[in-house]
């Protein structure tokens, strides 16, 4: 029998039986999120994604679910159901390069705030997809204090960012004006996941996906030199998280007791691009074989030297979730999957 509060109501912690939506489903994160709960023995699962023609269908081959919808048709499609458990909000125009702006906020913006205002008037609870790009250049730091007045100072540099941020600002918005919102309403900043069935990808997938076939092969990865001083070549820093903790922290979320809030979801340690190619050549049992090129002028002004999730607030909140180390990550995805026949979980 679920617990109850005094009023009633089960607590926002506690995700009772009954559907799971999963947006993004077949996306990368939100597949892999399909599959941990296949795994843990729900199948129960209304999936909803555009499979367009990038093959990502395919990250949905070995999946149960019981029902899919359209971003376009979700909303009517939930229309009069009270059987949903949960919403598990990973859909998006994710893009760094993307320049629709009536597009790109349609679909991460006004959507998401849709799902939200039916989530609060059905009571279910939602974890959603923010972004690491909020931060922008990142100059300030990466300090995932989500109260107005700190939201309010990030600056993003490209429209993705920018949608997550405004998204973030709105919900913030409504926690702080005392608004009605869902029973629990969880936000997480992604920092540089990666790992299995992100091949839709294309040039949008991760450095590990794209250095594997050329370091198995003998050839030569390249990286970009570095345009300042103290920085060596390939030094440049990401927080580069495996997308299996980035699942594990979801789930958590929707297990737990924490009814609200927005958080980094990184492994709080930032590595170099050369730690990353090194890893994957000890990965392919290869010697390694990199050459540093230029860095484009066009991106040399805009481009992040360094990201590093705090961290602090989510393990505050109690997750006590244990990240993988950088060299196991990467020789999990390459041994595991992308030296596989079939390379998709």
């Amino acid at each position: 029998m679920p617990l109850r509060r005094t009023d009633g109501t089960e607590p926002a912690g506690r995700c009772g039986a009954g559907m799971i939506v999963v947006t993004g489903a077949a996306g990368f994160i939100g597949s892999n999120i399909v599959a941990a709960l296949n795994e843990r023995g729900t199948d129960d699962i209304l999936i909803c994604d555009r499979l367009g023609h990038d093959g990502r269908w395919q990250n949905l081959r070995k999946r149960m679910f019981t029902d899919f919808a359209q971003p376009e048709e979700l909303l009517s499609r939930l229309a009069g159901r009270r059987d949903v458990s949960a919403v598990l909000h990973m859909g998006a125009i994710s893009s760094t390069t993307a320049t629709d702006g009536d597009e790109v906020m349609r679909d991460n913006y006004i959507f998401t705030l849709r799902l939200v205002d039916w989530c609060t008037e059905h009571r279910v609870p939602i974890v959603y997809a923010s972004s690491a790009a909020t931060y922008g250049d990142g100059e300030d730091g990466f300090d995932d204090d989500w109260s107005l007045s700190a939201l309010r100072r990030l600056r993003p540099l490209n429209l993705y960012g920018w949608s997550k941020h405004q998204t973030d600002l709105a919900l913030i918005e409504r926690f702080e004006a005392g608004k009605p919102v869902p029973p629990k309403c969880i936000g997480l900043k992604f920092f540089n996941v990666f790992g299995q069935n992100e091949y839709h990808k294309g040039d949008m997938q991760s450095v590990v996906a794209k250095m594997t076939p050329v370091a198995r092969t003998g050839g030569t990865v390249e990286l970009f030199k570095s345009h300042r001083p103290g920085i060596p070549d390939g030094g440049q820093k990401r927080d580069f998280i495996d997308v299996n903790d980035v699942v594990r922290v979801v789930l958590w979320c929707l297990d737990s007791q924490v009814e609200r809030g927005i958080f980094n979801l990184g492994t709080g340690a930032a590595r170099s691009f050369a730690d990353l190619a090194y890893a994957t050549f000890a990965a392919v049992q290869r010697a390694p074989a990199i050459a540093y090129v230029p860095m484009p002028e066009a991106l040399q002004g805009r481009y992040q030297y360094f990201t590093e999730a705090r961290m602090e607030r989510l393990r505050d909140a109690g997750c006590d979730i244990a990240f993988a180390a950088l060299e196991d990550s990467v020789a999990r995805y390459v041994r595991d999957y992308l030296l596989q026949d079939d390379p998709y979980r």
